[in-house]
């Protein structure tokens, strides 16, 4: 009797146990889904162009729906949602108050205002007097919460990238001499933390589908042949597309990335092993992943004096943070793989929560993509 009562407490143990790791990997997709990721909305880019006169051109741009949405909630508007693409710039030229009101430029303790802001088709242009002799910058921009680039060029013609972590404050710039060019030591860990950034945590989508690839099935083999099908594809298309010779709109590209993540997680509910047909998708769907990395790698730009470098370590970043879901993926169910309860608990639940979360981002890209 009590060897009987122990064996039940051992068991409800483990199917406790089971449940919390099973159920903080569910909830992790849950939480991943929630939200589109915001580098993919923000777009955001900065130029800060210095002249030998003390004169300045600030360009600031975003994507402008994500824009005029955050500029309304200042303003106390809102954003119709059958708006022309006409009208929504029109708006976005009437805000240009309450856009000047996000950007600080702190130049030798003194706030520097532009004398004139214009809104411009890639997103608002500001323009101003720097003080005498400028030597110290600090830059604010109050709307933003992805890593983004500052690029600042000086009337020399020499210029620098400061990467801003959102609403924080930039580090201290030295504006009194020219920029020295970054090594190429400085390139492979930039932009190999920016690849791996990109997907974690910023890449949600890309998240999804690689969580999509692993739950399919408990064997290591059939991982393996997706993962590497997936790599070998977006690699292709990254290179192609960053050396201009393959292009697609992101319009069509971000709609068909969102339905490659909703594909693989119903495929998941509907089949139990890997089909000679998934693999061959996989690859398919990742030269559509290449081309929304070159997206996104186009938007951050690359030194023109080291492209190869930085397009190869960047899409080593993006591998490192591909194989760091899978890893912790693989931490979170390995001890239940292998039971016989575990596509019904793990599989089946979170496949439809990145099934559902696939459609729902393939239907607001299509709708926003119609603003554009």
């Amino acid at each position: 009797m009590i060897r009987h009562v122990s064996l039940r407490l051992d068991g409800l143990r483990r199917r406790s146990s089971s449940r919390s790791g099973l159920a903080s990997l569910v909830l992790f997709v849950a939480l991943a889904s929630t939200t589109i990721g915001a580098h993919e909305a923000e777009k955001t880019r900065v130029g800060l162009t210095l002249s030998a006169d003390g004169s300045f051109v600030l360009d600031v741009s975003n994507d402008a729906m994500w824009l005029l949405l955050r500029l309304e909630t200042f303003a106390g508007g809102s954003v119709p949602p059958n708006i022309t693409p006409e009208q929504r710039d029109q708006r976005l030229a009437n805000l240009t108050g309450i856009f000047a009101d996000r950007i600080v430029l702190f130049v030798d303790a003194h706030e520097v205002r532009a004398a004139s802001v214009e809104f411009v088709k890639t997103g608002y242009r500001l323009t101003g007097q720097m003080p005498r002799d400028a030597t110290r910058l600090r830059w604010l921009y109050g709307l933003v919460g992805d890593r983004y680039p500052l690029e600042i060029r000086q009337p020399d013609g020499s210029s620098t990238i400061e990467w801003i972590d959102g609403t924080n404050w930039s580090t201290v710039i030295d504006l009194s001499r020219s920029f020295t060019r970054p090594t190429r030591i400085e390139i492979v860990r930039q932009y190999l933390w920016l690849g791996y950034t990109h997907i974690l945590p910023q890449g949600l989508d890309h998240i999804l589908f690689v969580l999509g690839l692993f739950l399919l099935s408990a064997r290591l083999k059939p991982l393996l042949l997706q993962v590497t099908a997936f790599t070998i594809a977006h690699s292709i298309t990254l290179g192609l597309s960053m050396y201009g010779i393959v292009s697609l709109p992101s319009r069509a590209v971000e709609p068909l990335i969102a339905l490659s993540i909703a594909y693989v997680a119903v495929e998941n509910i509907v089949t139990r092993e890997l089909k000679p047909w998934r693999v061959a998708l996989v690859f398919m769907f990742g030269l559509l992943h290449g081309l929304g990395f070159a997206g996104v790698l186009r938007e951050l730009g690359l030194p023109r004096d080291e492209f190869l470098t930085a397009l190869l370590t960047f899409n080593l970043g993006v591998e490192f943070g591909q194989l760091t879901i899978i890893a912790a993926a693989m931490i979170a169910v390995f001890p239940f793989m292998k039971n016989g309860w575990y596509r019904q608990r793990v599989v089946i639940p979170a496949s439809l929560v990145i099934a559902g979360m696939g459609i729902y981002w393939t239907l607001v890209r299509v709708i926003v993509g119609t603003n554009f």
